[in-house]
């Protein structure tokens, strides 16, 4: 296979363990000191586990007795190895059948081709390097934790071990003799897995994703890759200050960190070394940075302190008043895997009474987590350093130093101190303070989901401006509701008015996508004040949908959707009872009540707009005096100024329909001796669905109509009454040469607004 010429390059999948680490200090690989150690890891891409050894059953590796890997009969162990990639390609292949080696080689000419991971990755983890092919999903049946793993999210661990393979393979590299460049091209390992999905919406647009919640602890750099190591930070803060320093013991990693002044580089390291847990000690004129939690450098016994004048029993034990310490504590800091807003998080004793809190800023990008892990740290480091001790000890012991942790022996048991202060005379003088190597164990995070709003393109909206009725008692009478149509949704869509085409301020805003959609048959005129069961409507949802309701529902205010033209006065108000899905967001409505609110009924083509009125349409901030004024209106995403191109400008003069009196009913014009007599019953805008009293509230100051009469479009005669009856005199008649088929025209008047809608009725004299 591999020496046919079709084939151009040796393609592997690359999930190979670059560790066999187990919890504690006494497994077979725990004099690295880490897990983390990028020498350990690196010893292990061509060594270790399926190179040196492996485990011949589970109880084996329990115990970690590790089985040589040999092959005694011919001397060619690289056959067995599966990391012995450079054997196998630096050497001709003899095929073994029935475990006999065969004399003569296969095709394969060696050094021939270069070799390419095709994938190379590692679960952001506890022990991922352990089996880097391992992942955690609940959906997956094959879903698994790596050997040992306790399951934390662990990104350095992923950050480590691209780091060794690279490491390594840049350095230890063969050459070929054949094509001339190295063994293993690099240049084309592909990490598994950056995501094209655009980070950080993946993972925390969850409702979008159903893997999101697996990205914690996944394969995926994408937004790990520009992460550094803790010990790159500090490394380049020490060299820039000429500064020799040792970081190898330093772990983790650092999402993100601000400097915002020139300082002088404690004050630069100073928040470093509080979150991450670690001191910088002295030795030998170098700067040693040494993670907080290590195991003591020395164990003293109570027998080897020395006596002095100031201790005269060589130790002296105190322990601070607990009223100087905080019991709450408040870290703030820049949430990483979001919008990077400015976050705290707080930790607080479980007896603790006070509202008093020790606040702290950090100029660091952490996740959620691991703000409130330091805050708890915090915390607890500072009731343990209630606890000090001064203790004396020969000289023979000046190896100890500022920084060191030690163990100190008592009748309680092993208790750590970390030295603060050493003094030199006739003996060693130490000052410490009592430390828990529990505190610096890397937290379980709770996974979190940042707020992280989705991105809508900067696209128009189209703005529907209703001049409509009043829809509520408690609405403003004379302002007109609007809506904003988008798909997609913006997010939120603001309306900025002014008096001329500059000046604009904020009027509304709309944060809520409305429920619209489009006729996509006609709708002719309908019956008005009863249920129309007629031919169904059929409409096309875009956006959100419909649903039929009952009897009472119907009749109490239910399903109102108003139809119309786009324009600000075409509009009609309509309730519905059914609506039946035909097709993909498609409905027949049927069971209508025409021309509510006093609209009246109109007939409406397809194509016509489709609203519900279901709380989203709201109403602009219109004075009275604006009425009736043409004033500009500029619409368009709220994240945007008000100048950017994607913000419609448009200008309306509104009249104010909340005001427009309903049209009278029932009009009747029957003849009498004395001419022609005209009754109605008027309508109301408020609280007309009051039964229980003799009749509807008056909606208007007084109660006022204008009468017109009208011949041919001509009008004879108009009129203004204080009731609801008129009686067109036979003489007015004469007068008025009314002969033929007349029009009788009834309108409620308002002082606010004038005449209201007619009602009309023809009358032949």
């Amino acid at each position: 296979l591999w020496a046919d010429a079709n084939i151009d390059f040796v393609g592997i999948d690359n999930y190979m363990p670059l560790s066999d680490w187990r919890d504690g200090a006494d497994h077979a690989d725990a004099g690295w000191g880490s897990i983390y150690d990028l020498d350990y890891l690196m010893s292990n891409v061509e060594g270790g586990e399926g190179y040196d050894w492996f485990y011949h059953s589970s109880e084996a590796e329990a115990a970690q007795i590790r089985t040589p890997i040999t092959d005694g009969a011919y001397g060619e162990p690289w056959v067995w190895r599966y990391k012995d990639m450079r054997n196998w390609w630096s050497q001709a292949h003899h095929n073994r059948i029935g475990g006999v080696r065969q004399a003569t080689a296969t095709p394969w000419v060696p050094q021939s081709k270069p070799i390419r991971f095709c994938e190379i990755g590692c679960a952001a983890v506890d022990k991922a390097t352990n089996q880097p092919n391992k992942f955690v999903d609940p959906k997956s049946s094959e879903s698994s934790l790596p050997k040992f793993s306790d399951g934390r999210r662990d990104d350095f661990i992923q950050h480590q071990y691209l780091s060794a393979l690279y490491t390594y393979w840049q350095t230890q590299n063969p050459l070929s003799e054949v094509y001339g460049t190295e063994m293993v091209d690099m240049s084309r390992a592909f990490v598994w897995a950056w995501d094209t999905r655009p980070w950080p919406w993946f993972p925390n647009a969850t409702g979008l994703w159903s893997d999101s919640e697996n990205y914690a602890r996944g394969h995926w750099v994408s937004g790990r890759v520009t992460h550094r190591s803790l010990a790159s930070v500090v490394r380049e803060v020490c060299d820039a200050a000429g500064v020799d320093a040792d970081v190898d013991d330093l772990t983790g990693v650092v999402r993100g960190y601000t400097v915002a002044e020139v300082t002088d580089p404690r004050a630069v390291l100073q928040p470093l070394m509080l979150h991450y847990g670690f001191d910088a000690i002295e030795r030998h004129g170098r700067l040693i940075f040494r993670m907080r939690g290590t195991e003591p450098a020395a164990t003293v016994l109570p027998s080897e302190t020395a006596v002095n004048d100031n201790l005269p029993y060589g130790l002296d034990a105190e322990r601070s008043a607990s009223a100087e310490l905080a019991g709450r504590v408040r870290i703030s800091f820049v949430e990483s895997g979001a919008d990077y807003r400015i976050v705290s998080e707080e930790a607080v004793l479980a007896d603790e009474s006070s509202n008093g809190v020790s606040g702290s800023e950090v100029a660091l990008s952490l996740l959620r987590g691991e703000g409130k892990a330091t805050a708890e740290r915090w915390l607890a480091e500072s009731r343990l350093a209630q606890d000090t001790v001064r203790f004396s000890l020969p000289l023979s012991r000046l190896s100890l130093g500022a920084g060191d942790v030690v163990g100190l022996e008592s009748d309680a048991g092993l208790r750590r101190y970390r030295i603060d202060r050493v003094s030199l005379g006739d003996v060693l003088s130490f000052e410490a303070v009592a430390v828990d190597a529990s505190l610096y164990e890397r937290p379980p995070l709770e996974p979190t989901d940042p707020s992280m709003p989705l991105v809508a393109a900067p696209a128009p909206v189209r703005p529907l401006f209703m001049d409509l009725p009043l829809m509520r008692d408690d609405d403003a009478v004379s302002a007109p509701y609007f809506v904003a149509l988008a798909e997609p949704w913006p997010g939120s869509v603001g309306v900025y008015a002014a008096d001329s085409d500059e000046g604009y301020r904020l009027n509304i805003t709309q944060t809520t996508r409305a429920q619209f959609g489009v006729l996509e048959s006609a709708l002719g005129d309908g019956p008005l004040g009863v249920i129309d069961r007629g031919a169904a409507v059929r409409v096309r949802m875009i956006s959100g949908d419909v649903s039929s309701i009952t009897d009472t529902r119907l009749l109490s205010g239910g399903n109102v959707a108003l139809i119309g033209d786009g324009t600000p006065n075409g509009w009609e108000v309509i309730q519905f009872q059914r609506a039946d899905l035909v097709g993909v967001a498609t409905y027949d409505i049927r069971d209508r009540l025409r021309g509510q609110r006093g609209t009246g009924v109109k007939s409406w083509p397809a194509g016509s707009w489709f609203v519900l009125f279901d709380g989203i349409p709201s109403q602009l901030e219109l004075e009275a005096a604006q009425r009736g004024v043409a004033r500009h209106y500029r619409i368009g995403p709220t994240r945007l100024p008000v100048s950017d191109p994607s913000y419609v400008h448009q200008v309306h003069a509104f009249d104010g329909n909340g005001l427009l009196p309903y049209a009278p009913v029932h009009l009747r014009a029957h003849p009498s001796a004395g001419g022609l007599e005209v009754s109605w019953i008027r309508q109301t805008r408020l609280d007309g669905d009051l039964w229980d009293l003799p009749d509807v509230p008056l909606g208007e100051e007084l109660e006022r109509y204008q009468v017109r009469v009208s011949l041919g479009g001509q009008l004879l005669r108009q009129e203004f009454v204080d009731t609801p009856h008129w009686t067109y005199l036979s003489a007015d008649q004469t007068l008025d040469a009314a002969a033929g088929l007349v029009t009788i025209e009834v309108a409620q008047l308002s002082a606010r607004f004038g005449a209201g809608r007619t009602a009309t009725t023809a009358v032949g004299l």
